[in-house]
């Protein structure tokens, strides 16, 4: 069960460093690619913005790699706990605010992880 849990992490730390590098490198090409439905003028007009929200799920990336460091277990677990839980809100959150896909990609990974972590 361990290592499906350090998989889960490892991709979900993955996905979010792919999140920085495009909301902070490639917002205006493959944020556009990803965010089809924005309008194509205001790419140039949020870099900067985005950026910052890459920045953020970067911290989340983190955080998560983080505990691959830990050799406490029950460090460890807690700590994987706090990063999963705020990438699962940040999920929430962005499926009612933007879109509902947010939560598949991102926060139903993390709230089933955080269930394989309780049991």
């Amino acid at each position: 069960m361990q290592l499906i849990i350090s998989v889960l992490i490892g991709v979900i730390a993955l996905f979010h460093l792919y999140i920085l590098w495009f909301e902070m490198f490639a917002w205006e090409t493959r944020g556009r690619k990803v965010f089809r439905n924005f309008p194509k003028e205001l790419f140039p007009k949020t870099k900067t913005m985005a950026a910052n929200q890459g920045l953020y799920n970067g911290f989340l990336a983190a955080g998560l790699l983080w505990t691959f460091l830990i050799t406490d277990t029950t460090w460890k677990t807690n700590i994987s706990y706090f990063f999963l839980g705020c990438v699962a809100v940040a999920g929430i959150f962005g499926a009612f605010t933007a879109s509902k896909k947010i939560f598949y990609v991102q926060a139903l990974p993390a709230l089933i992880t955080i269930f394989l972590l309780s049991i």
